[in-house]
């Protein structure tokens, strides 16, 4: 059995370890009888209010933070080795600020709701909207440029460049607001992963599987990009065509996440280089699932820690991310550097 196969049952391992842990720990204790109960048995006489917390809230979340740390590494690891940068990830191409300035304009120039015709949703639903909206017109953009820009060092700047136009905006749009609306933009872009409800879970669960079979389709265009542009082109690799389907997986994954859980920070830029160094290898053949299990296993792993013991409440989940990612991050730098 290879090194990279044990590593991957490893990482199923511990993401079931973690998935049973993001269920049994919390703000709330539950014992783990009761939990068993409520999850696997008619669990009539249990205390209703424990049955709300696990079936509502616990379970939701980690089935949220699973998908989505898959989802944000993998879209990582597409673009660290498409555009063949080591700091790569969904937030460099301005998918998470286009985002976040859907979520500004709804929360803090429209006062929480938004109007489409005779159609108007406010609160969440709004948000959720504004969020993907905002995410999916910057993919748009970064996909048009892509069609002129054949150099992938430009089309890199292009997406910085859109992100810093999308963070001006949001800069603006917070000096006029009212503090209400600041703070609860604030509180959005802490991120978390208790937004998905149990009724809009199986929505957000098809379209990350989508985007992630999605991407397990580009492991051979990948493995041949590795080699340079001009030895994938001579295996039949279309570089445009593949950077393009790159570029749509990836602002799908990026924007369901976002618009759900707000902008996660760092999984998607350290995920992968964390699983590169466990499996000391750049097939994506072996790399891609190992990042998404690695990806799960970070993010439930991060959700854990969000928990405070006792009923001092909950740490915000970009407080707890940067502990683990940029570390990561650093060791890369310092390890490129020599």
């Amino acid at each position: 059995m290879n090194k990279g196969l044990i590593y991957c049952i490893l990482l199923t391992l511990a993401v079931v370890v973690l998935f049973a842990v993001n269920i049994l720990v919390g703000s709330v204790l539950i014992p783990a009888g009761e939990v068993w109960r409520v999850l696997f048995t008619d669990a009539a006489d249990v205390k209703p209010s424990w049955q709300y917390i696990i079936l509502q809230a616990r379970l939701p979340q980690a089935i949220t933070a699973m998908f989505t740390g898959a989802a944000l590494a993998v879209s990582g690891l597409m673009l660290q080795t498409a555009f063949r940068n080591p700091l790569a990830g969904p937030s460099i191409f301005g998918i998470n600020s286009g985002a976040g300035l859907g979520v500004a304009l709804v929360m803090l120039f429209f006062g929480g709701s938004l109007s489409v015709g005779s159609l108007s949703m406010s609160g969440f639903a709004a948000v959720l909207l504004a969020a993907f909206i905002g995410a999916m017109l910057v993919m748009a953009c970064i996909f048009f440029f892509s069609t002129i820009v054949r150099n992938h060092v430009m089309l890199l700047i292009i997406g910085i460049m859109i992100g810093y136009i999308s963070n001006s905006v949001i800069s603006l749009l917070n000096f006029f607001a009212t503090d209400e609306g600041v703070r609860s933009y604030m509180v959005w872009g802490m991120g978390s992963f208790s937004g998905v409800s149990l009724q809009a879970l199986p929505l957000f669960t098809v379209v990350i599987v989508i985007g992630l079979l999605g991407s397990a389709l580009l492991i051979k265009p990948l493995n041949a990009l590795l080699l340079g542009d001009r030895y994938a082109e001579n295996l039949g690799i279309n570089i445009i065509r593949t950077r393009n389907w790159l570029l749509i997986v990836t602002g799908l994954l990026t924007a369901i996440t976002t618009a759900f859980c707000g902008p996660v920070a760092f999984i998607g830029l350290a995920v992968p280089h964390i699983a590169r160094l466990l499996l000391t290898t750049d097939n994506h053949r072996l790399l891609l699932p190992a990042t998404m299990l690695c990806g799960s296993v970070v993010a439930l792993l991060c959700n854990v820690l969000c928990f405070l013991p006792g009923e001092n409440g909950v740490i915000p989940l970009n407080a707890v991310t940067p502990l683990i990612g940029a570390p990561v991050i650093i060791y890369v730098i310092m390890k490129g550097r020599k």
